[in-house]
């Protein structure tokens, strides 16, 4: 017997955890990225969107660490040899800001790369 194991190399960006917002299941919080320009930007998201940990909940203690899905567009150079990395949270899992926003110019660092099992 075969045994065949298919990883996938998942991409997100590094998000704080602000706040929970409401107790639908699952529930809902506020996080916030900042961006490479020190913009901030919110997103209201369900839990399991932003992490894995099942044990958020309403009385967890926030500020936290998240992540969101995203993919790369470009890395970024400019005049003055600063790095950016240009992402889109469209994709995968089509997550935008409150405003609708989805494309950022975020820090190297922000950004976290694993590898993943096809179905994790």
């Amino acid at each position: 017997m075969t045994v065949r194991v298919i990883l996938v190399l998942m991409t997100s960006v590094c998000v704080e955890i602000t706040r929970w917002l409401e107790d639908y299941q699952p529930g809902i919080v506020e996080c916030r990225l900042v961006d490479a320009s020190d913009r901030e930007w919110l997103f209201i998201e369900k839990v399991p969107v932003v992490t894995k940990d099942v044990s958020v909940s309403a009385s967890s203690l926030y500020p936290m660490k998240g992540l969101i899905a995203c993919r790369v567009i470009a890395y970024v150079e400019d005049l003055n040899r600063r790095r950016t990395v240009r992402i889109t949270t469209e994709d995968p899992c089509h997550v935008a800001t409150v405003d609708g926003q989805n494309v950022f110019e975020v820090r190297p660092e922000q950004i976290l790369t694993e590898n993943r099992l096809a179905n994790d």
